[in-house]
């Protein structure tokens, strides 16, 4: 269907076309005329073009005069009456404005921009003049489309000629070079770097930040190369004196194709700045297989057209309905389809804002879009640029999320805030970087709409931050790669003189020289830049050992004073976390007796300090240890009471035992026979608890000095950080049963806690007992609530008990039908026999059968399934057995604590001295 244009704006004899090749002056002229004007607009293809000249503008009129308007960003003062913008940004004003002008209007016939530009064309008019800037090849289009409009040409300031081919390594100063994709022009900046030093990189893909500060780091003279691709030729005013190529084909997104030579004249026209002469050529080596080895060249038509600024007029222009109907979705894409009447227009190809209506019009989302209101703001939301290059499918679904929140309303401030909170993070590399500026566009241009976002303004500024931190790390990364800045300047102010190096110290540990990284510190240990060469290396390492020792030393001392949080105890010395990058300090040791005062050997990371610093840090972190293992108290007087000889050959050895089992031994490891009964209180009052199964210093089970102990190495069995009361089965690797718990069944349970349970179990038997003084093996009721109130299952609760001695005759179950209340459980404790081994009997655990090997025995789990099957037994009987009960021969669970390892072999050694 061919749609008729809407009709034209007043009077086009007052539009004035200002045509001509690249150096003419036109955009110069352009804003001269506006400033001349009360009020003026003028609308630009880059984001960056209107930024250079909205800062020009604004030193002539003012800040409060001058506004910019961009997608991404928006900066409109109340009293603005000078409008800088995008084309896609400009408003479609007629009359609103007394000067108007579109500049590179060429660019009407891209297939994927062109119908916004010439809309502009069309319809954007000053209300006392409009000018219309381009290229000479758009002439025909204006005498098409605008029959009444003045037309001048103005000729190029300064001569451009070929130069022919050069190679990289011989290529003139003040030049750039040109490729077509960023493979590329990494790879020519590379060579740059190796050949002349260094070069500045300007690609779109680039934020307008980073290309500003890359094109000063060129204009200043920093560096005397410039790599760039086709963004180059769009409104960078560079003082170039030669313009190489390094590539004449490029992909246009749709195929790879050989530049026009109107585009190639644009590329080239950079070369010669007002009356300076420029040149333009190719690079040698850079032939394809498509051109069989041939050397890069220009054709000679192609020399005579940019020579001469010749070139074919344009024969058409691309256009799109720029006012659809927002009836329905399928009346707003039949709009935006339609073909124009006017013969030197043609319907502008699907641009991705198109496809991506389409695909989701065809979802059911798009179908869920009614009411003219809801049309126009989807159509808005897929008219949101794809910064990120992620194509159609990708960049419909990020459409999609955005619409879940428009479609209801606004976006919530919290969510836009996180999205941009997210992007906030400088690490990365080139691609990384320029992934985060491309999304971080994305949410800017989000942010920029009035009625999309809450806070529009507070989440707009923070978007503008993120890009401008996000930009200059990016230009950071670009200049570290491809300029040999570092090297340069050690080289330009010091010589070899490493010692007079201005080192400073920042916040984050790196060192630097004039805001250029040498090294970093990691606690007290310089790293030199890992991506210095070999030779920067010596002169950065000879750099860094001469600043160190006194910035050490402020280090150190700030440690001590304000870092001390930053400490911890881990593997048995003393790291600093944070700042330190976890790196060990000091090693700890207890020398001459087991926990006495501790000995700090400083390691080689401290070896730059002075030698009163060393002292003073030693002496700090022994302070600071010493206050670190006051949990370790109660172990320190068990050591004592080693050492005692008062104490008696029979306690010491047994604390010696305890000392080394880290403060748990189970009954049968303890040699109570050997121990006199008067010892006992003299052992409690230490700290020490005799329970039915385990000999045990109740203060050792807390989670501090479990940890402790563990972070010094001296107990490398697992940790149960927070000595929880009960552990689940599985919780524990198979055979590694933490510090400080004994098995009980199926779960594992704090010896304390253990020792708790079985006290009640003979407290409830003592009872009975009491009353029948006589009577022997008295059957008692036991609850078990206790038990289960500590997190224990009920069945394992029976399963500790059982390993105590005690036995369980089940009560028998109601037959169906019965009432009343179910019989309670009958308990018994059988003691050991005279002939099992052990002190009296009562408070030892059942010993292992004859010829039992014990390694077998130990931590196996069939005991508990053993003692169950007993205990199922005697329920099927319903009376307590008269005999041990016959089983079969398989190695039983020892439901006691784990073994002594070797964690405390140390201190066993140091006793034994």
């Amino acid at each position: 269907m061919n749609k008729p244009l809407s009709p034209r704006p007043g009077d086009d004899s007052r539009v004035r076309a200002v045509l001509g090749p690249t150096n003419t002056g036109k955009t110069h002229l352009a804003i001269e005329r506006m400033c001349g004007h009360s009020s003026g607009m003028m609308g630009f293809p880059l984001r960056l073009l209107a930024r250079e000249v909205y800062d020009r503008v604004r030193a002539i009129k003012g800040d409060k005069q001058v506004a910019l308007i961009t997608g991404e960003e928006r900066i409109e003062p109340p009293d603005a009456r000078y409008f800088l913008c995008t084309a896609e940004a400009m408003p479609r004003t007629v009359g609103e404005v007394a000067f108007v002008a579109i500049d590179e209007a060429q660019l009407g016939a891209d297939p994927e921009r062109g119908h916004i530009f010439t809309d502009r064309l069309l319809h954007a008019r000053g209300r006392e003049e409009t000018m219309i800037l381009g290229s000479a090849s758009l002439e025909p289009m204006v005498r098409a489309l605008i029959p009444k409009a003045e037309i001048t040409s103005r000729p190029r300031f300064s001569t451009l000629s070929h130069a022919g081919i050069c190679k990289l390594s011989r290529l003139p100063k003040r030049s750039a070079v040109v490729a077509f994709s960023i493979e590329q022009v990494y790879a020519m900046a590379e060579a740059l770097r190796r050949f002349r030093g260094g070069a500045a990189v300007v690609m779109g893909a680039l934020s307008p930040e980073t290309r500003n500060k890359q094109v000063e780091l060129f204009q200043s003279g920093e560096v005397d190369y410039i790599v760039a691709t086709d963004a180059i030729g769009m409104g960078l005013n560079l003082d170039l004196d030669h313009v190489a190529f390094a590539a004449l084909s490029k992909y246009d997104g749709r195929r790879k194709r050989r530049l026009t030579p109107a585009e190639m004249a644009q590329i080239a026209g950079r070369a010669g700045r007002h009356q300076r002469d420029g040149t333009f050529g190719t690079l040698s080596g850079m032939s394809t297989a498509s051109q069989q080895g041939e050397p890069l060249a220009f054709t000679d038509e192609e020399v005579y057209a940019i020579e001469e600024h010749k070139f074919a007029p344009l024969t058409h222009l691309f256009w799109r309905d720029a006012t659809p109907r927002f009836d329905s979705l399928r009346t707003l894409i039949a709009d935006l389809e339609a073909r124009p009447a006017e013969t030197v227009l043609r319907g502008a190809p699907e641009a991705i804002d198109m496809a991506v209506l389409r695909r989701l019009s065809e979802d059911s989302l798009g179908q869920s879009v009614r009411g003219a209101g809801s049309v126009r703001r989807f159509w808005e939301a897929c008219s949101l640029p794809d910064f990120r290059n992620l194509g159609v499918e990708q960049h419909a679904r990020f459409i999609a999320r955005l619409w879940q929140d428009l479609g209801q309303g606004y976006i919530g401030a919290d969510f836009v805030a996180a999205r941009i909170a997210e992007l906030d993070r400088m690490q990365g590399d080139i691609d990384t970087l320029q992934g985060r500026i491309a999304a971080i566009r994305s949410w800017a241009y989000i942010c920029q709409r009035p009625d999309w976002v809450l806070a529009r303004d507070e989440m707009a500024a923070r978007a503008r931050a993120v890009e401008a931190k996000l930009s200059d790390a990016l230009h950071a990364r670009l200049t570290e790669r491809f300029v040999n800045r570092r090297t340069t300047l050690l080289m330009k102010s010091l010589g070899q003189d490493a010692s007079a190096l201005p080192v400073t110290l920042e916040p984050d540990g790196q060192l630097t020289v004039e805001g250029e990284t040498i090294g970093r510190l990691e606690g007290f240990r310089f790293h030199v830049d890992p991506d210095a060469g070999v030779a920067d290396r010596r002169m950065l390492l000879a750099a860094g050992e001469k600043a160190l020792p006194a910035l050490l030393e402020k280090r150190a001392d700030w440690l001590l004073g304000e870092g001390l949080a930053e400490l911890e105890i881990s593997g048995g010395a003393i790291r600093w976390r944070g700042q330190g990058g976890g790196r060990a300090l000091a090693d700890i040791t207890f020398p001459g007796h087991p926990f006495g005062a501790p000995k700090l050997a400083l390691t080689r990371d401290v070896v730059l300090l002075s030698e009163s610093a060393k002292a003073k840090l030693e002496a700090g972190l022994a302070a600071w240890l010493d206050k670190q293992l006051e949990p370790l108290d109660p172990l320190r007087k068990l050591a004592e009471a080693a050492r005692d000889p008062e104490a008696g050959s029979q306690a010491r050895a047994l604390v010696i035992t305890l000392i080394d089992a880290r403060g748990v031994i189970s009954r049968e490891e303890a040699g109570l026979e050997h121990l006199p009964k008067e010892m006992r209180p003299y052992l409690r009052k230490l700290g020490i608890t005799f329970g039915a199964l385990d000999i045990f210093a109740a203060p050792l089970l807390k989670p501090a000095p479990r940890r402790l102990l563990h972070a010094l190495g001296l107990d490398t069995r697992p940790l149960q950080d927070a000595m929880l009361p009960v552990l689940a089965e599985g919780s524990w690797a198979k055979g590694r049963l933490p510090a400080g718990y004994r098995f009980a069944g199926s779960q594992a349970i704090r010896v304390d806690l253990a020792e708790k349970i079985l006290r009640a179990a003979f407290d409830s038997r003592a009872v009975v007992t009491a009353a029948k003084p006589k009577e022997r093996n008295l059957p008692f009721r036991l609850d078990l609530a206790l038990a289960v109130s500590i997190g224990l299952e009920a069945e394992n609760a029976r399963r500790l008990l059982g390993s105590a001695g005690f036995r369980c005759d089940r009560a028998r179950v109601l037959p169906e039908g019965a009432q009343g209340a179910p019989a309670p459980d009958r308990w018994h404790w059988r003691p050991r026999r005279p002939d099992e081994k052990g002190d009296n009997g009562r408070d030892q655990r059942p010993a292992r059968r004859k010829g039992q090997d014990r390694s077998q025995a130990k931590n196996h789990p069939a005991k508990g399934k053993l003692a169950n099957s007993r205990q199922q037994g005697d329920d099927r009987r319903g009376q307590r057995p008269a005999r041990p009960v016959q089983t079969p021969a398989r190695p039983p669970v020892d439901t006691g604590p784990a073994r002594a390892g070797g964690a405390f072999d140390k201190l066993a050694d140091l006793l034994k001295g």
